[in-house]
């Protein structure tokens, strides 16, 4: 039975397509409306405080960024957002080229879709933080050039060290000659490997010659780099931005990344991580599938040794709402702390674990609540 990846890809089609005219922003109201399961209700939309540990990760993750407080200023291993057609975009900053017209600079495409995975797609990794969770993968297969310009909007959102630059580098070398990697082709799955003998890096596993779903994948945003492309061959004279440039969002575009993030994790019904900072739970269901032990496979950056720790696991009940399944998780004072697993299994921290754990097995949602 074929891997169904995560989100669709008619999802993810549909966030390349160009924003609705102005005048049809009334009857355009419902694209964000929620894919419906086929035998179960669509859920409703939901407030973004009810999307439990996915998105309040995602918070976290960005408050760690504005914390960071990047400069403006261009430099290699930087991951920038631009703003192009309408559409926010991803790219990790490679090397520059100075010429009469301005510098170029180099780099590759950053995404969000860790179960799209290729062989050449390199997953940051928690050593790799703070960045912006929307650009956490990086196709190194995907080179883009920009042109620093007032229009794109550009915004700093993170750096890699020399180190990762150089195995990014060295992905995307191996990508260009085609080197064989050894591994079997297995869409949706990621774990560490080796690169030119020296880096490991997060990845999935190379493409099938034939009927693979990551090659349309893929075509989406090779052609969204290489209308990139073609809009720095295009400009001339073009400026870098100075180093106290003001860091400026394209109107409106708050609420609509909200809006898109609502239907993605909303999406299919599943409580899957769509966001590639979120991989290491993508990591744990495929433990060992590209090395022999399962131990071997783990994030290089440690976990904080002062993470919550797990009092309980639950399981819910087909078809549960998620706003209900929020609900009841604040009243028992449940802090999620990872999951699902591959079983649907979430490792929950309770404030109360005695009066939290009888609220738990008492509600109707709940399939299953066992030991840690």
């Amino acid at each position: 039975m074929p891997t169904e990846l995560w989100p669709p890809l008619n999802l993810i089609r549909s966030a390349f397509e160009p924003p609705a005219p102005a005048g049809a922003a009334a009857g355009a109201a419902a694209p964000v409306a929620v894919h419906r399961v086929e035998g179960a209700a669509a859920p409703a939309r939901q407030p973004l405080e009810d999307l439990l540990m996915p998105l309040t990760e995602l918070a976290r993750r960005r408050e760690a960024v504005a914390a960071r407080a990047f400069t403006a200023r261009w430099a290699p291993g930087r991951l920038v957002s631009v703003l192009h057609e309408g559409r926010l975009l991803g790219v990790l900053l490679d090397r520059c080229t100075p010429g009469a017209e301005g510098e170029r600079w180099h780099g590759w495409m950053a995404a969000s879709e860790a179960d799209w995975a290729g062989a050449c797609d390199v997953l940051l990794e928690p050593g790799d933080e703070p960045f912006e969770p929307l650009f956490g993968m990086v196709q190194a297969w995907n080179p883009v050039t920009l042109v620093p310009a007032p229009q794109l909007c550009a915004r700093v959102l993170g750096e890699v060290s020399a180190t990762r630059l150089a195995a990014l580098r060295a992905v995307a070398d191996e990508c260009a000659t085609k080197a064989a990697t050894g591994i079997a082709p297995a869409p949706g799955r990621i774990a560490l490997r080796t690169v030119a003998d020296t880096f490991t890096v997060l990845s999935g596993t190379p493409l099938a010659p034939e009927g693979d779903p990551r090659a349309a994948y893929q075509a989406l945003y090779a052609e969204a780099a290489a209308r990139l492309n073609a809009l720095s061959k295009a400009s001339t004279g073009a400026a870098r931005p100075a180093a106290g440039m003001p860091r400026v969002d394209a109107p409106g575009r708050t609420a609509d990344w909200g809006a898109r993030l609502r239907g993605w994790l909303l999406g299919d019904g599943l409580w899957r991580p769509a966001l590639a900072v979120l991989a290491l739970v993508v990591v744990v269901q495929n433990a060992g599938l590209l090395l022999p032990q399962a131990e071997d496979v783990r994030f290089r950056g440690a976990l904080p040794a002062a993470a919550p720790q797990v009092d309980l696991t639950l399981r819910w009940k087909a078809g549960t709402d998620m706003a209900a399944a929020a609900q009841l998780l604040r009243s028992a004072g449940a802090t999620v702390v990872g999951g699902p697993d591959a079983a649907g299994t979430w490792s929950l921290h309770l404030l109360q674990p005695v009066e939290g754990r009888r609220v738990l097995q008492s509600s109707p949602l709940v399939e299953a609540v066992g030991p840690p």
